[in-house]
């Protein structure tokens, strides 16, 4: 008989993350690497809508400041509405886009949110924790 070995218990989310990041790495294997970023989203799209994962896609989030909307973002994915999970190609994460998904959690009092680079070699991804909420 195997033993199971159980979801890591310090983590937020852990069923969910890791069925995204198996959806992302199903996108990432099937297509491979040099395609435009848009290209690995619609994959990831197809990949969250087979797992039957609840999402939405291009979701639209205002900056507000003193009741004044002073910006506006979309996110990429957000999932279960606790998951936002962002699609850039590359082979690193840079700060700029770590502190992007930093804000998106911010804005929408969410905790997680995954940053996924479809690489030339590889697929690496990053949970995001927002520490505010």
């Amino acid at each position: 008989m195997l033993n199971k070995k159980p979801l890591r218990n310090d983590l937020i989310y852990p069923e969910l993350s890791y069925k995204i990041v198996g959806v992302l790495f199903e996108a990432h294997n099937k297509l491979g690497p040099g395609y435009h970023e848009k290209y690995y989203q619609k994959a990831t799209a197809l990949g969250l809508q087979e797992s039957g994962l609840s999402f939405n896609e291009q979701v639209y989030s205002p900056l507000v400041f003193n009741d004044s909307k002073v910006g506006r973002y979309f996110l990429d994915f957000l999932i279960d509405d606790k998951i936002i999970l962002e699609i850039k190609k590359g082979d690193r994460f840079s700060k700029r886009n770590i502190d992007q998904i930093v804000a998106y959690l911010k804005v929408n009092n969410l905790k997680l949110g995954i940053i996924a680079n479809f690489g030339n070699k590889e697929l690496k991804f990053k949970r995001i924790i927002n520490f505010d909420s």
